[in-house]
């Protein structure tokens, strides 16, 4: 018989599983980082994400369509999951860092 070379799934991985990597490979990894005001989540958004203009909170610049930056918001807010998710910002990855 004939060898093919065609990739074949290895046991037990499912479709879910590649699509997280999928999501992970096109949205980056969510990462927490802890800095003097508490603890963030962050996540980088690549170039063919990011499609709006954001305001960076850092320096007042705008993050133009296709720029690559970060997302944070806070991982150990009072109020709740969901107000931290709605009050999350886009910054300029270098701002971010010297923040």
């Amino acid at each position: 018989m004939p060898r093919t070379n065609r990739p074949r799934r290895a046991r037990g991985e499912s479709d879910v599983a590649q699509e997280v990597d999928l999501q992970r490979a096109l949205f980056g990894t969510l990462r927490t980082e802890t800095r003097r005001d508490g603890v963030w989540n962050v996540q980088p958004v690549s170039p063919a994400s990011a499609v709006k203009t954001y305001v960076c909170p850092g320096c007042g610049g705008d993050i133009s369509p296709g720029q690559s930056h970060i997302v944070a918001w806070r991982a150990d807010g009072l109020m709740g999951d969901a107000a931290d998710i709605a009050a999350r910002r886009h910054w300029h990855s270098h701002c971010w860092k010297v923040q």
